[in-house]
């Protein structure tokens, strides 16, 4: 086997194996890796793909030899089956059925945000469908959910191929990520109608409802002062709260409150060309390509984080800590549900969530609707620091909390579990 890559997007998955692992009769062989498959020997063959749920045929046609596939690739409850020339029965009549059997589910190895929403529908889909569940993403990403799921197995792609792949090829595979321009046979519904985290469970063919991942290590605390973690930092402008003032607002705000301010980012400037984003005035510096397990053990005793639409807010999220999550290039409904979700309705927004519109990669500066013009990044331009720290008066009163309210949907570690 090998990694195939998605052009475009970067998205490395693992290959389905050359031929299919499944031995029916009369040489025919089968599998679900990457879509329904069937190759056939020569012969006279009446072949029939239909949804085992519905009763809807998908394929049916007379193949003299070769190879059938499916064209969606996302689940579907397949039933193959396969005449003999004229035979009245079937000589194969087999319905997708994952109990008991390996399945590998292959993740894309970057994009922390996206993996920390995706990888709890595969233990969803392990718990529905009774399987063997591998899964292949990045080592960090490996680390980060070996214990959280310990009955997943966990593995990178080059070792997957190395092992499992090779001395027990699965029964079948999917393949989970964002797919654009429309692409519906990669996915039931557009990632963006359905919300970034939730289209892994509509991809796999399990309840899409959110889970919130526990990613707390129930480390010591290691800072006596009470504290906020902040990151500002992200890959695309578009994702920047780029208010010229909002950060050193919120800094001096939480300050007078008796706030640390620690500022978690991977790198201290990003940027490209002739704009540069910078780790804001007043925040300690704890930027740094730290392992994630650090970036936990801090966030977990945070009392609270603020940031983008970006891998470290999701990260905050599974640490089960309130997250103040600024954006205006996305809808609210695209990321995990927070109270404190903080966007403009007066202005231009939502375009990542615009079915008509694709976000182009290779564009660091991506405004599809206004780029050029002064109105460039309003999204998030007028998002004013009077907004955000609206929200954090009622965040920090809440955490008070004198009745034992629950002030988010995480309070309760349960809440939302697999």
């Amino acid at each position: 086997m090998t990694t195939s890559t998605v052009v475009g997007h970067g998205y490395a998955f693992i290959s389905p194996p050359e031929i299919p692992t499944q031995q029916g009769p009369m040489g025919i062989l089968y599998d679900f890796n990457d879509g329904a498959r069937l190759l056939l020997p020569a012969g006279n063959w009446r072949v029939e793909i239909s949804d085992d749920e519905t009763g809807n045929i998908l394929f049916a046609d007379d193949v003299g030899q070769g190879w059938v596939i499916s064209t969606k690739k996302y689940y579907v409850p397949f039933r193959l089956r396969v005449w003999d020339g004229v035979q009245a029965e079937p000589v194969l009549d087999h319905a997708l059925d994952m109990r008991g059997k390996r399945v590998l589910i292959s993740f894309p190895s970057g994009t922390l945000g996206d993996l920390v929403g995706w990888v709890p529908y595969a233990e969803r889909f392990r718990q529905t469908y009774q399987c063997h569940v591998d899964c292949t993403l990045a080592q960090p990403i490996v680390d980060l959910f070996s214990p959280v799921y310990p009955q997943l197995n966990f593995s990178t792609p080059e070792s997957w191929q190395a092992g499992p792949g090779v001395s027990a090829p699965p029964y079948a595979s999917w393949r989970v990520g964002l797919f654009f321009n429309g692409d519906l046979d990669k996915q039931p519904f557009d990632f963006r109608a359905v919300g970034l985290h939730r289209t892994a469970g509509h991809i796999l063919g399990v309840d899409p409802s959110e889970i919130v991942p526990d990613l707390r290590q129930h480390t010591p605390r290691r800072i006596a002062e009470p504290y906020v973690c902040i990151a500002t930092q992200s890959t695309s402008q578009a994702k920047f709260w780029n208010n010229g003032t909002g950060w050193h607002e919120v800094i001096d705000y939480l300050q007078a409150q008796g706030y640390r301010v620690l500022c978690i980012d991977k790198e201290r400037v990003v940027g490209r060309g002739y704009v540069w984003n910078k780790i804001p005035h007043g925040a300690e510096d704890f930027t740094g390509n730290l392992p994630l397990a650090e970036r936990v053990a801090l966030l977990e005793h945070a009392d609270f984080f603020i940031g983008l639409g970006s891998g470290l807010s999701w990260l905050a999220w599974g640490c089960h800590i309130p997250v103040v999550l600024i954006s205006g290039f996305s809808l609210p409904n695209s990321e995990f549900y927070t109270p404190w979700r903080v966007i403009n309705t007066h202005v231009c927004n939502g375009c990542w969530d615009d079915v008509r519109l694709n976000f182009d990669h290779q564009d660091y500066f991506w405004c599809p609707r206004h780029k050029g013009t002064d109105r460039q990044y309003e999204c998030t331009r007028f998002i004013t620091g009077k907004q955000v720290i609206g929200h954090l008066r009622r965040l920090i009163a809440l955490r008070s909390n004198p009745f034992g309210i629950k002030t988010t949907a995480l309070a309760d570690p349960d809440q939302h579990a697999a």
